[in-house]
């Protein structure tokens, strides 16, 4: 059955879970400040995810694990101050949702209350079955996201492929079962090869949306900043990337630059009199 597009109504919760079966895929892209939410929605996702990746593109930080609660209310607040059609998800940073149930749903509930967000994300399988329904018993919608898990990077020992064995594999496909049935609305799956994504894509009735996880996923998610090339360096090889942000615009710094220092910027036209 072919999504019918409502025109410029918002997208909401139940309108996301409806688009399960991937036809056509669902579109959700990172934003942190009014400008690249305002991309976003011009662009036309379906949902503008403030993702705690902000850590490492706005902030500078070399991981995610510096990135507090306040740090994520004040870049979705800018966000959700511009977004006007797209889904808003604000992830939950680490250590948000790790102490406590009580400290979950309250932290939860300031990020939906101070940003106008529609949902929080959080990562991890089955040990977090019972933060999600807590936080889902405060009214609080919940996205899940398995596989490379950002947050578990120390864990991890870097930022690895998973689920390549197939011990791993059934562990994932069980936790994403456990998701579903706790009440996620969806779910990213993240750098997985592509048979176990297709494999939790068909198992589960909410929608996955990849990021380096392959096609079959219902939807897909990138970081604006890798899609437009805003920062220089190599990028993973699930990024396509769309512009070279970085190189065109430091140009344009540098011609203004030489504008400035060869007395050819401001002219008589870019002043009062």
């Amino acid at each position: 059955m072919k999504f019918n597009d409502s025109g410029n109504s918002r997208v909401t919760v139940p309108a996301f879970m409806r688009r399960k079966s991937g036809d056509p895929p669902l579109v959700v892209l990172t934003a942190y400040d009014a400008a690249t939410a305002a991309l976003a929605e011009a662009g036309g996702v379906d949902c503008i995810l403030v993702g705690d990746s902000l850590g490492m593109v706005v902030l500078g930080y070399e991981n995610t694990l510096s990135v507090t609660v306040d740090d994520m209310i004040h870049h979705a607040a800018a966000v959700g101050r511009i977004r006007q059609r797209a889904l808003l998800v604000v992830d939950m940073p680490w250590l948000s949702y790790h102490i406590s149930v009580e400290e979950a749903v309250r932290n939860a509930a300031r990020l939906i209350q101070e940003t106008g967000a529609d949902a929080v994300k959080l990562e991890g399988g089955s040990e977090r079955v019972g933060v999600i329904e807590a936080i889902l018993n405060a009214e609080i919608p919940v996205m899940g996201h398995l596989g490379l898990t950002p947050q578990s990077v120390l864990k991890m020992g870097g930022y690895k492929v998973q689920g390549r064995k197939d011990s791993r594999a059934e562990r994932l496909v069980d936790d994403a079962g456990a998701l579903q049935e706790a009440g996620v609305f969806g779910m990213v799956l993240e750098g997985i090869p592509v048979a176990l994504a297709d494999r939790i894509t068909a198992a589960v009735q909410v929608p996955t949306i990849g990021i380096g996880a392959g096609p079959g996923c219902d939807g897909q998610v990138l970081v604006i900043h890798d899609l437009l090339g805003l920062l220089p360096g190599k990028v993973p090889k699930f990024v396509r990337q769309y512009a070279d942000a970085h190189t065109d615009l430091t140009a344009a710094v540098s011609t203004w630059v030489g504008d400035v220092r060869a007395g050819r910027f401001p002219t008589d036209e870019e002043s009062y009199s």
